[in-house]
């Protein structure tokens, strides 16, 4: 998971979000607890533009761009993670609805390895 954001934020906000993305990833994918990768970039105001798409979705500098590499997942699954991912932002945080943005990139079990050079869910690891 990696988190995108603009710079400014404090760490013990940066901490939540954290912990709050991770708790909401394992509940509405049935992760397993440890299943935790998750790297925030900071960046300038000039260095990010996160339009609508023409939704009409107006955006803070409190915008939060999370991209998550996962395994095939249902679209409900999908769903609900984007759901309580937000309602978990706003309520403990009070992240705006509009600044919480989400893409998934669904890969296989063949594109992971997490060390030590094997592909660990095709040997039989994970």
């Amino acid at each position: 998971m990696r988190i995108d954001m603009f710079r400014g934020r404090s760490a013990e906000d940066i901490e939540r979000i954290l912990d709050i993305s991770y708790r909401v990833m394992l509940d509405a994918f049935g992760a397993p607890e440890g299943d935790r990768y998750q790297v925030v970039s900071q960046h300038e105001a000039y260095e990010m533009k996160i339009l609508d798409t023409g939704l009409g979705i107006e955006r803070s500098d409190e915008v939060l761009v999370f991209s998550l590499v996962t395994r095939p997942r249902t679209e409900e699954q999908k769903k609900v993670f984007y759901a309580d991912l937000v309602h978990e932002l706003h309520e403990q945080l009070g992240i705006r609805q509009e600044d919480v943005m989400v893409n998934l990139s669904v890969n296989s079990d063949a594109d992971w390895s997490f060390g030590h050079g094997r592909a660990q869910f095709l040997t039989g690891e994970l």
